[in-house]
């Protein structure tokens, strides 16, 4: 599969605030967007394109469920080939929910919608 990892700039914001308080984030990034090349489609569907994904970090020793949530956004020219937009990204203790909305009006504001 060759689809193309975009992360916006409101996600890389949010991965180095995060990414201070987490010293293994960035090589668990690695590994996650290795794995997104492999399965853009990962996750739970919130909306039709968009996806929430849950991320392990290593240094919080909890697992997936403890973890972080990446947002992205599919953008698939076939089943092969596309692109995936990062979002936004947050761990899972400082929120618990998402709005939608307010993910759509992101991406809106992107101008991928």
């Amino acid at each position: 599969m060759s689809f193309e990892i975009i992360p916006t700039p409101d996600f890389a914001r949010s991965l180095k605030l995060l990414a201070k308080r987490h010293k293994s984030l960035k090589q668990d990034m690695l590994v996650f967007v290795a794995g997104l090349r492999e399965n853009p489609l990962q996750g739970k569907e919130l909306a039709p394109n968009i996806r929430k994904v849950r991320l392990t970090i290593t240094s919080k020793g909890k697992g997936k469920s403890g973890g972080a949530r990446i947002i992205t956004y599919v953008m698939a020219v076939s089943e092969v080939e596309g692109r995936v937009y990062l979002i936004e990204i947050y761990d899972k203790a400082d929120y618990d929910t998402v709005d939608v909305a307010a993910l759509k009006r992101m991406i809106a504001e992107l101008g991928l919608l």
